[in-house]
């Protein structure tokens, strides 16, 4: 736990790779193989389930440190983060203690067969024997929230560095549904010891965004062009019978979309990857109506009618036991057309088409009518590439279209998180119906640190109310916010709910009075939909 706790905090104070690759090695090396397991689940949102609820918690923590409960609220507001604020607030540990990652992790999860009265105890216990950067990582083991910025990568080129084991390979071993509770370091990352996954999923290949023209990739001829969609990208597993279906989350939501489940009919041992979409009429649906299915435990038959869904293929990874990754494009495209043309009867299946590219002046025509086909704009992917994990310059490009936008004015605002903290950067934006302002969307990204700074200062001096955290702003201050799409909303004020909203620019040029409207909005929305 003590090494544990000093590469977190070693990660949290630097924001560069190579360190923070350094950092992840040497500790890879040094710790126990369990530990490392564990490490693994954590930064690959593969953690326990949580045993204890926040609100309880919270209570304990304000029990033990002995602090009224107003001013745990105040510093959690300073500090912006629950296990950040905890570990300054609680008192110094009267024990010292040398356990592992592993039996703290497990001894948490052992908690689950006693009453909250134990618990309690338990976890007293445990404050009066971890240090503060220790309670540190505690409260985040309780609370799941590891947001250190690691990304899986960077995970895969430590861990293969150390092992001396080819990176995609590395990627594979730490896909699907695995738990250090059940499985050895041994037996997840060596292939002599590795056990027999039918589920594993491989990793997704993933694609950047092109710079400003596709021109710069050179002979148009030399690309495949495709629709990107708006959807789950997905992983359909199919082997020895078995159907498992993976989202890039690396969730598995094979239950979620029985629909599909008849291709066990269909195929034999095959992988592919797509996008599952709402979708009715030949045509996709709003993003949010595929949400309507994702949380629901039990799907109905009014779910089933008013969302159904499509899974569209894009690649196919492995066939009849076979990797196909390493071949070209060309060669697996090829291969999809083959197996689509035993799936084409059934509607809940579609191949993502190819568009003809005969210049990139013509493809460029067709981009900016990405929209009336329901699509974010276009994916461009070089003929013979292989199917890499991650993102990999040179192979892959995403060419969105410009986001849908409309000013708005500040309303409400409240303080971020983390290095955000003390700075009120969470924002509500409101248009106008008639002689009121109507709030129609929240957004938090988009401006400088500089423009933050100002934006803090101006909310800090024109608080009109105070509701808990959150402040009424005088009207004052116009923005651009960008947006992915629009569908109608009862949950909103402004009846309407905006997909990916986020601020593209500070209209200085506009008064309040000059902001967009309702009406804008709905027109926007009657639009998109047709």
């Amino acid at each position: 736990m003590k090494e544990f706790a000093l590469l977190f905090a070693a990660l949290d104070q630097t924001n560069k790779t190579n360190e923070k690759i350094a950092l992840l090695e040497e500790y890879f090396r040094v710790a126990n193989p369990q530990d490392v397991l564990w490490v693994l689940a954590l930064f690959s949102d593969k953690k326990p389930k949580r045993i204890i609820n926040t609100t309880l918690l919270r209570n304990w923590i304000v029990e033990f440190s002995g602090i009224p409960e107003w001013l745990f609220f105040e510093s959690y507001l300073v500090v912006g983060d629950f296990a950040e604020a905890t570990a300054l607030l609680l008192p110094d540990p009267e024990n010292d203690q040398n356990k592992s990652l592993d039996e703290w992790i497990r001894f948490l999860i052992s908690l689950a067969q006693y009453p909250d009265t134990t618990k309690k105890e338990k976890i007293f216990d445990a404050f009066n024997q971890l240090d503060a950067k220790e309670k540190l990582v505690f409260i985040k083991l309780i609370t799941g929230a590891f947001r250190i910025g690691i990304s899986q990568n960077l995970i895969i080129r430590a861990l293969s560095e150390v092992l001396n084991m080819d990176p995609s390979k590395v990627a594979h071993r730490l896909m699907g549904n695995w738990s250090p509770e059940s499985i050895t370091f041994a037996e997840l990352l060596h292939a002599e010891n590795a056990k027999d996954d039918l589920s594993r999923p491989y990793p997704f290949c993933l694609a950047y965004a092109i710079g400003n023209s596709p021109e710069e990739l050179g002979n148009p001829t030399d690309w495949q062009a495709e629709w990107k969609w708006d959807g789950i990208r997905a992983q359909l597993i199919l082997r020895k019978d078995q159907l498992f279906i993976w989202s890039r989350g690396e969730d598995l939501i094979t239950e979620k979309f029985p629909e599909l489940h008849i291709i066990k009919n269909l195929l034999e041992d095959v992988v592919l990857d797509g996008e599952i979409l709402a979708f009715q009429n030949d045509c996709p649906m709003p993003f949010g109506i595929l949400q309507t299915r994702i949380g629901r435990k039990n799907l109905t038959k009014n779910i089933f009618k008013t969302a159904p869904i499509a899974f569209m293929i894009y690649d196919v990874l492995e066939y009849k036991n076979e990797d196909f990754r390493e071949k070209p494009l060309l060669e697996r495209r090829k291969l999809i057309e083959l197996l689509y043309s035993k799936l084409q009867p059934y509607q809940m299946f579609r191949l993502s088409s190819t568009l003809t590219i005969s210049s990139w002046e013509e493809l460029k025509v067709q981009w900016l009518n990405s929209r009336q086909y329901y699509a974010e704009g276009m994916m461009l992917k070089k003929l013979d590439s292989p199917y890499l994990a991650g993102r990999r310059k040179g192979y892959w490009w995403k060419w969105k279209i410009d986001p849908l936008s409309i000013d708005g004015v500040l309303v409400y605002a409240q303080k971020g998180h983390g290095r955000r903290a003390d700075l009120y950067s969470d924002y509500t934006f409101a248009v106008w119906d008639e002689e009121k302002l109507v709030p129609f969307a929240k957004a938090y990204s988009g401006l400088t640190d500089e423009e933050l700074r100002k934006v803090d200062t101006f909310v800090k001096r024109n608080i009109v109310e105070k509701f808990g955290p959150v402040r009424t702003v005088k009207p004052q201050m116009v923005f651009e916010i960008g947006f992915e799409g629009i569908q109608e909303s009862k949950r909103h004020k402004s009846g309407v709910a905006l997909r990916f909203p986020r601020i593209l620019r500070w209209r200085l040029d506009k008064k309040p009075e000059e902001a967009d409207t309702i009406e804008t909005l709905k027109g926007i929305l009657k639009t998109m939909s047709g």
